[in-house]
């Protein structure tokens, strides 16, 4: 696997592992994280997409030279608390499902922590769906997380977790 900067080119590369993801959760029932709509036919999604290209902060993982998840890395977001301290926040990550099982989540997690400690920062976050049965709080602990503050965006449930690295 290996990872890479994104770009603006990636951009439509992107929108198709969220138009995924959003198809394998609907499939299940599971809409209330993001829907059932797929993101490329959403103005605002599309709009996101295109800021995180943008911002420096987009990274790409491939598996044999196929895009299969995407980490967006940057400031916190606007919904949750601040931290007290500098952090690298985990603004979006999503895995194309063909790709689903392969460990391209850990490893997208895994750069996100290598890059927050080479920037110096001792602290990572990432914000999640917080609803349904738990299970994507339940697998950003598995990689370490701890749950910190919940909070709601209208009726969607979240959960801030952070990640504390060696200092």
């Amino acid at each position: 696997m290996v990872i890479r900067k994104g770009s603006s080119d990636d951009v439509s590369v992107v929108l198709g592992m969220f138009d995924s993801a959003v198809a394998w959760l609907a499939a299940r029932g599971r809409t209330g994280q993001w829907g059932s709509r797929p993101f490329s036919a959403d103005p605002a999604r599309v709009e996101r997409v295109t800021e995180w290209a943008a911002s420096g902060g987009m990274w790409i993982a491939e598996v044999d030279g196929e895009p299969a998840g995407c980490a967006v890395l940057g400031a916190a977001v606007d919904y949750v608390p601040p931290a007290r301290e500098p952090e690298l926040y985990v603004q979006g990550l999503v895995i194309d499902q063909r790709f689903r099982g392969h460990g391209v989540g850990s490893a997208l997690l895994g750069h996100a922590r290598a890059e927050a400690a080479g920037r110096g920062v001792a602290l990572l976050r990432v914000d999640c769906y917080a609803g349904d049965d738990g299970r994507l709080v339940e697998y950003y602990e598995s990689q370490g997380f701890t749950r910190t503050e919940p909070f709601k965006v209208g009726e969607w449930p979240g959960q801030v977790l952070e990640l504390r690295l060696p200092g």
